[in-house]
């Protein structure tokens, strides 16, 4: 299964690294007759789907002239439902409403509101007031609720009966909606509309038309309301394998049903933020965006790491006024002593930050999780440590260290030096996310450029108090 996984994705990477390179020839030719007869051919040739995801790696310009030459309207719908939004920002500035509203009218409502985000609000009311009012009615209602949350994830366009409704109704009441896509699963209500149970939709084909869907339905076991966070979607969705998963509100009324497919495009999303934020950036690479913007994404965690070397640098000329004898080898070892427990504590943090990402960091489970980074934390210095002295005492044996005074004791310093720091930058990793947590931050930001740059002052800054006092007892 993985094999056939990897093949897929190193298919689908050729196939947007051909679909670049037609672009680009077309794009760069000389006469504007021979661009559109290579731009229809191409759009005629490749799927829209693939177009959307191509047109992201060309200059904004020209994406207009993708969709302006993609065969139908079902195709530019696919087109502006799967591309990037400043390919859809771009688009809106180059149609006009009544285009715009001819998209939107076929779109689910879901897929609606996440394709108007990227158009003004003004526009996006100029547009709603020209649909269908019920169709707008059912837009709006996705809407009003926040971003990254499960109502802005749900379709409201579902299919729910009566217990007392058959087999054989509901079928036809499906068949009598293609427009509706939600038919894996049917929902069933009480008489008061609260939500009882589901029928899978292959219930449907294999049990007699006269059954009541009540005799067949089965039990909702998840469920969760408008509010909840999309992590918590994606958390439940990938747990318990759901093709679909229902949104309730406070009266257990059903109001919209997120899908598979949007649940892992949430998931995709979250990934994506993560591992810039992880990264301390907020690009992203996968669109085409200027050089210069790209630097300006960059700068501002780029600043942070400036900021902490000045401040590393004012705490090494301190330590110089100690630095005679065995403390100035000391100096040599400051890289090996900011590699290392850099790497120890980001391995803390990353693994906690993993931990809360995928629900197994727990309130009940938290302590029991700090206690294992830390013992782990303190093993490594200890190990490390020993290593690194023994290292530097055995490379003065064999005539290769160059240190001119008691190589023992530089080794004891360095030893212990490292150890103290890699028990520093444990803490560090184990409980920045916490704090990020608890002041309401996303934990990844605890393995960016910030932990980082606390870890090398606090890190050396153990590592030199260490090296005084052992040179004050040793010398």
């Amino acid at each position: 299964m993985l094999g056939d996984q990897n093949s897929l994705m190193s298919s689908t990477s050729q196939l947007d690294g051909i679909l670049k390179e037609k672009l680009d020839e077309a794009f760069h030719q000389q006469t504007s007759k021979v661009i559109l007869q290579d731009i229809v051919k191409i759009a005629s040739e490749h799927a829209p789907i693939d177009l959307a995801y191509a047109v992201s790696r060309l200059p904004p310009d020209a994406r207009p002239v993708i969709y302006d030459n993609l065969l139908d309207r079902e195709g530019k719908i696919a087109f502006m439902i799967n591309t990037d939004a400043s390919t859809r920002t771009v688009v809106f500035r180059h149609i006009s409403d009544l285009e715009a509203k001819k998209l939107i009218e076929q779109m689910p409502p879901d897929d609606a509101v996440a394709v108007l985000e990227d158009m003004s609000e003004r526009r996006v009311r100029r547009v709603l007031d020209m649909l269908e009012p019920s169709k707008a009615a059912r837009i709006r209602e996705i809407k009003q609720h926040q971003r990254n949350t499960a109502g802005r994830l749900m379709t409201n366009e579902f299919f729910a009966f009566p217990t007392d409704y058959t087999i054989g109704e509901a079928a036809a009441y499906i068949r009598s909606h293609p427009g509706i896509d939600l038919a894996r699963q049917i929902f069933v209500l009480n008489e008061a509309g609260q939500l009882q149970g589901y029928v899978p939709a292959r219930n449907l084909i294999i049990n007699p038309s006269h059954l009541p869907l009540k005799q067949v339905m089965r039990p909702v076991l998840q469920k969760v309301n408008a509010e909840a966070s999309r992590e918590e979607v994606v958390d439940i969705v990938e747990r318990y394998k759901l093709p679909a998963l229902p949104v309730v509100n406070a009266d257990d009324f059903l109001v919209g049903v997120i899908t598979h497919e949007d649940a892992m495009e949430a998931m995709e999303d979250i990934a994506d933020a993560t591992i810039a934020q992880m990264a301390g950036t907020g690009e992203n690479v996968r669109e085409y965006i200027p050089t210069w913007r790209r630097l300006l994404a960059r700068a501002p965690w780029l600043l942070v790491t400036l900021v902490a070397g000045l401040v590393n640098v004012g705490v090494m000329s301190s330590f110089q006024g100690y630095a005679e004898g065995a403390l100035t080898f000391v100096l040599f070892f400051v890289p090996l002593i900011s590699g290392l427990s850099g790497n120890i504590g980001l391995q803390c943090s990353t693994v906690l930050v993993r931990s809360m990402a995928t629900g197994a960091f727990s309130a009940g489970t938290k302590s029991e999780a700090v206690i294992k980074e830390m013992i782990i934390g303190f093993s490594t210095g200890v190990i490390f440590g020993i290593i690194a002295g023994l290292l530097v005492w055995g490379l003065d044996l064999i005539g290769v260290s160059g240190i001119e005074v008691n190589p023992g004791v530089v080794g004891i310093i360095v030893g212990i030096g490292l150890w103290g720091a890699c028990l520093a930058s444990t803490l560090l990793g184990v409980f920045s996310p916490l704090f990020f947590v608890r002041v309401g931050i996303d934990p990844a930001i605890a393995s960016g450029p910030i932990v980082t740059a606390f870890n090398d002052f606090l890190s050396m800054s153990i590592y030199f108090l260490i090296a005084i006092g052992l040179k004050a007892l040793l010398l």
